[in-house]
């Protein structure tokens, strides 16, 4: 796994001398999210803030926009932590030389419990998301591009071999089975965006999502959304991939270390809870349903690829035996492609 960037004591004294945050009592490492991003929490008479050195490669206008966008969920009270703007011109991001920083309120939440109030609390803030990003006029240019039958998922898969026979494991001993893998999941990716394509997706309108929906970037309270985290990778696309990627990440079943001890199949119930959440703010239609378990194939494989891809690895884990699970997961929401619909269905939610 990649180091983790840090912040160097004299560079964080330039940074917060640029901000009115008060006399600071305490600094500590904040070891969440991106490795590329430098973070930090620091503690002063005023609050707790969270202190964040931003990729180099990330361009200042998509930063830009993705600060514009948060400003405007906060106008209309959405749950998210604030930006802190600078002390000369109130500006919420700082530029210096090549580096860009962004201070943040801290929120301190609890981490999402797996009930049903709290997953029908996250399909009914997406909801809401959605519902209020509806109405806001970007000045920058979003950022476009998607996880649904992207060219460079596709051309990812024999580098990826190559980096999983780089880190060693499973997967440098056997070649062979290594590549077959690969190719199935190449095949599933496939036939899903085929059938996603089927749908009509690529015609549907478009508008500006979170595109990175998961429990981690959800803190509750009194098992209520208390705020949203990690605007960064918001853009435009359809909602029905945001909503995919939503059912995805809350109905996954997942283990410990052992990956040979997880299971196949989702979650139905909390599927269901997710899609009841979204559906009580903004409604879900037939033809989205319809298209949520090809896009929900496509976001699993999609989102294994990039970590193996650099490091071989995911989270730590063997790269070849976590694309076994990808892969045996991928198979089971196709076998089981009715479960959104059914499952919701039962709910009396579902939409005519």
């Amino acid at each position: 796994m990649s180091e983790r960037a840090a912040f160097k004591s004299e560079e964080l004294a330039r940074v917060l001398s640029h901000y009115d945050l008060g006399i600071v009592a305490e600094v500590r490492p904040f070891e969440r999210g991106s490795h590329e991003s430098a973070k930090v929490v620091v503690r002063t008479a005023t609050g707790r803030y969270l202190v964040k050195r931003r990729p180099q490669r990330d361009d200042p206008y998509k930063v830009a926009f993705a600060h514009s966008m948060q400003k405007f969920l906060a106008s209309r009270h959405f749950p998210l932590p604030h930006l802190i703007g600078t002390r000369a011109n109130n500006n919420s991001m700082l530029k210096i030389g090549e580096s860009v920083y962004e201070v943040y309120e801290y929120i301190e939440g609890e981490r999402y419990d797996k009930s049903d109030k709290e997953t029908f609390e996250a399909g009914r803030t997406l909801g809401l998301y959605h519902h209020i990003l509806r109405e806001f006029t970007p000045k920058w240019e979003p950022p476009h591009g998607h996880f649904h039958d992207a060219e460079q998922v596709f051309n990812a898969f024999e580098p990826m071999c190559a980096a999983i026979r780089k880190a060693g494991g499973r997967g440098a001993r056997a070649v062979e089975s290594l590549h077959k893998l690969a190719l199935k999941l190449r095949d599933r990716y496939q036939a899903a965006a085929d059938d996603a394509n089927s749908t009509g997706v690529k015609e549907w309108e478009e508008q500006i999502v979170h595109s990175d929906w998961h429990p981690g970037n959800l803190l509750f309270q009194d098992q209520c959304v208390l705020a949203v985290l990690d605007h960064d990778s918001a853009r435009i696309r359809p909602r029905v991939m945001d909503l995919a990627n939503g059912v995805l990440q809350f109905s996954m079943i997942t283990g410990g270390r052992d990956i040979a001890s997880w299971e196949m199949h989702a979650d139905i119930a909390r599927a269901n809870h997710f899609l009841r959440g979204y559906d009580s703010v903004n409604v879900v239609t037939r033809a989205e349903l319809a298209a949520l378990p090809a896009l929900m194939q496509e976001a699993l494989v999609a989102q294994a690829v990039r970590p193996i891809l650099t490091n071989g690895t995911f989270a730590g884990l063997d790269g070849y035996e976590f694309l076994r699970v990808v892969l045996g997961k991928a198979r089971w929401i196709n076998a089981n492609v009715d479960f959104t619909d059914q499952s919701f269905a039962k709910t009396g939610n579902a939409p005519t």
